[in-house]
């Protein structure tokens, strides 16, 4: 017979190692080619210290001239703390009761939240890793009527989440929390949220959009490296140091194979970094696509841990639907480590128990964490171009 018991111990002993293989591998192509370490998690903290530049200590001279002489190293301190990852399922107890003596209903139950969590954990860890640690998923663009608002962009809006807004100053908007998205028109990007009118002014051009809970808490992601709204990385100041500041163009208008090879040259021949991807915008990789075909050339693909990707000689070109339209990001994942505490575990109560009743509710819920950060050891290493037309 089916109890809680026997769900509590099939999620621990069964789910568990494939949710961490599809969270951890199957989330995208950037996610899979990172690197997890526990390595440098101090307390609630992760702290890394980094060289910059050269040591001395290397050159040539007479037979009896003085040895070269190291120097004192280029050293600077990389604080981060570790952020807070979830992710729950919900089973009621009448869904438990009526599959209690039918294995076979039991299991499809746990697979339909099991998969439920999956695609919403995927999704959002997906997005943050293109993200600039901020929370924020968009920013307005013109104020409609009946709760819509357009936005610079939508592609990380879905329907179904619930959003926090927030001012141009970066306040919370008391009048407009926890809003649940009901429409999203993706060619107009325009988003309508659900609830009691929001007030005339309450929310303005330029206010801030972010999931319910999450402002200021996601993971640092790689737009942070670029990102003007980003003043200090790691504890240390982005502008004021070069080792911290990124390749970055703009407004480069119709893409050509010299834009791409001379980003990836002069981020080499700067930094001494090797780009091993290059990311980018659906958009983009069509107008990457059409430029190679307008010119006799059909660029050949390649598998990066099972998802296909254009080859740039030897280095994929992969689009993800998070990236930024117009954008693309020149990467040497070498450079990134997900730093954790540990990996995805379920939350154990005193009792050793991840299913637990939610007060007053005949519901049980077990909630899946991970406390990490993503850290880029060479910022300097790393590169955006933006502005590229699509098609």
């Amino acid at each position: 017979m089916v109890t809680v018991q026997t769900a509590d111990s099939v999620l621990k002993s069964y789910y568990l190692d494939a949710v961490k293989d599809a969270l951890n591998m199957k989330t995208n192509p950037l996610m899979a080619m990172i690197q997890q370490t526990t390595s440098n998690v101090v307390g609630k903290d992760i702290r890394k210290t980094i060289k910059s530049g050269i040591s001395g200590g290397i050159g040539a001279g007479t037979e009896t001239g003085n040895l070269p002489q190291a120097l004192d190293g280029n050293y600077m301190q990389f604080v981060a703390t570790l952020k807070n990852l979830y992710g729950t399922i919900e089973i009621s107890d009448k869904a438990l009761r009526a599959s209690a003596n039918n294995e076979g209903s039991f299991v499809n139950l746990l697979n339909e939240e099991m998969e439920s969590l999956l695609k919403n954990s995927q999704y959002n860890f997906g997005r943050m890793l293109y993200s600039d640690g901020t929370g924020t998923i968009g920013r307005v663009l013109a104020v409609g009527g009946n709760n819509t608002f357009t936005f610079e962009t939508v592609r990380a809006m879905i329907e179904g989440m619930e959003v926090d807004f927030y001012d141009a100053l970066k306040r919370p908007v008391e009048e407009a929390t926890k809003r649940k998205v009901v429409a999203v028109d993706r060619v107009n990007r325009t988003v309508t949220f659900g609830g009691p009118t929001i007030p005339e002014g309450a929310i303005t051009i330029g206010a801030y959009a972010a999931m319910h809970g999450c402002w200021g808490n996601e993971i640092t992601g790689v737009e942070a490296l670029f990102s003007g709204d980003v003043d200090n990385l790691y504890g240390v100041e982005k502008n004021s140091n070069q080792y911290m500041t990124p390749y970055v163009k703009g407004d480069l208008g119709a893409i050509t194979e010299e834009i791409i090879q001379k980003a990836i040259d002069e981020i080499e021949a700067t930094s001494g970094s090797q780009i091993n991807v290059i990311l980018c915008s659906p958009g983009v990789r069509r107008s990457i696509v059409k430029f190679f075909r307008t010119a006799g050339v059909t660029l050949p693909t390649m598998d990066v841990h099972g998802y296909k990707a254009l080859d740039f000689h030897g280095i994929p070109i992969i689009a993800d639907r998070f990236c930024t339209n117009g954008t693309m990001y020149f990467l040497n994942t070498n450079d990134f480590k997900l730093h954790q505490l540990c990996d995805w575990q379920w939350l154990e109560g005193e009792d050793g128990k991840i299913l637990k009743q939610v007060p007053g509710k005949p519901v049980y819920t077990a909630t899946l964490v991970k406390y990490a950060e993503l850290i880029c050891e060479r910022p300097c290493g790393q590169g955006k171009i933006y502005g590229v037309t699509e098609s």
